[in-house]
């Protein structure tokens, strides 16, 4: 019996610190999609081209990973990222503008 108890008690010590480990990775992971979001934006800017909603979706991932809601703070993130990204191309495409006759 005490076999049992001391077995089942390294096992649950062993999944915690598992799992610890996993919530630092995901927290590293979401940490550099945010600060590549922000450079993006902040590169987007001074190109003159920040989208409106492109701020307002990384501070509403902000909210959601503070409210613990990991997937939807990811996926703010990511729209944020492509936001930024595209208003970036839409600056080259827009940098030599010819008329077509």
């Amino acid at each position: 019996m005490k076999k049992t108890l001391l077995m089942t008690a390294v096992a649950f010590a062993l999944a915690a610190c598992a799992g610890g480990e996993q919530k630092a990775a995901a927290d590293k992971e979401y940490t550099d999609l945010v600060a590549k979001a922000k450079a993006e934006i902040k590169l987007a800017d001074q190109a003159g081209y920040t989208w409106r909603d492109t701020e307002k979706f990384l501070k509403e991932s902000e909210e959601a990973m503070k409210a613990g809601d990991r997937d939807k703070a990811m996926k703010l993130a990511k729209k944020a990222l492509k936001q930024a990204q595209l208003a970036q191309q839409q600056a080259k495409d827009n940098a030599n503008v010819k008329p077509v006759f």
